[in-house]
């Protein structure tokens, strides 16, 4: 990479930092572009170069946390997920992620204030930092290693991501309706009810 290119990456990369310093602290509606651009010490024309508006900057924030939340578990499960069944696969990524976000609230809050399928599909698919994870290939590939095939695997995954985000949000902030160590016994088997009605058994 030339220095110009890399200049452009250091730039791309303290707006997105600034900006998720500022919208986690002081809170998106009241962020503004003046803001961000002030803190990172760049032009405001700068700042158009990287992102369309502010919208846009919080959802490649929203793409590239998650992003990173999913390679970090990835990354500290290592070898633990070979020769594991799909859905064990599925579990133990979540559970990682699960306490990572317990451990960082305010990451916990932005994502799950802003995250909508269409962000998060786009997180998957379409990463934001060459450093991201991209997890739709690593999902697709669990998928291809189990013995039996799966139905509608978007929809199995939408499924599971909108119930691990709404019950985990109430249990990690609020401990309502109980504590998460409490809940997550309950989750995974209901998460393991979501893949066995996608799970193509033979017959």
């Amino acid at each position: 990479m030339g220095k110009v290119d890399t200049n452009k990456k250091l730039k791309e990369s303290s707006l997105l930092k600034t900006a998720f310093e500022f919208f986690t602290t002081k809170g998106f509606s009241k962020t503004s572009i003046t803001d961000i651009v002030s803190k990172a010490g760049v032009a405001k024309g700068t700042f158009y170069l990287y992102f369309k508006d502010k919208y846009d900057i919080r959802n490649k924030l929203v793409s590239h946390k998650s992003s990173l939340l999913f390679k970090t578990a990835i990354s500290e499960l290592g070898n633990e997920l070979d020769d594991l069944p799909f859905e064990d696969k599925i579990i133990k990524v979540i559970d990682n992620i699960i306490n990572q976000l317990n451990s960082n609230q305010s990451l916990l809050t932005f994502i799950s204030k802003n995250l909508s399928w269409g962000i998060f599909k786009n997180a998957i698919t379409s990463p934001v930092s060459d450093d991201d994870i991209n997890f739709a290939e690593v999902y697709y590939n669990m998928l291809e290693e189990s013995p039996n095939g799966f139905r509608d695997p978007e929809i199995m995954l939408f499924m599971i991501i909108e119930l691990v985000s709404s019950t985990c949000y109430s249990a990690i902030l609020y401990k309502e309706p109980c504590s998460l160590e409490k809940l997550k016994p309950y989750l995974y088997n209901s998460i393991r009810l979501i893949i066995s009605q996608h799970e193509l058994k033979e017959k």
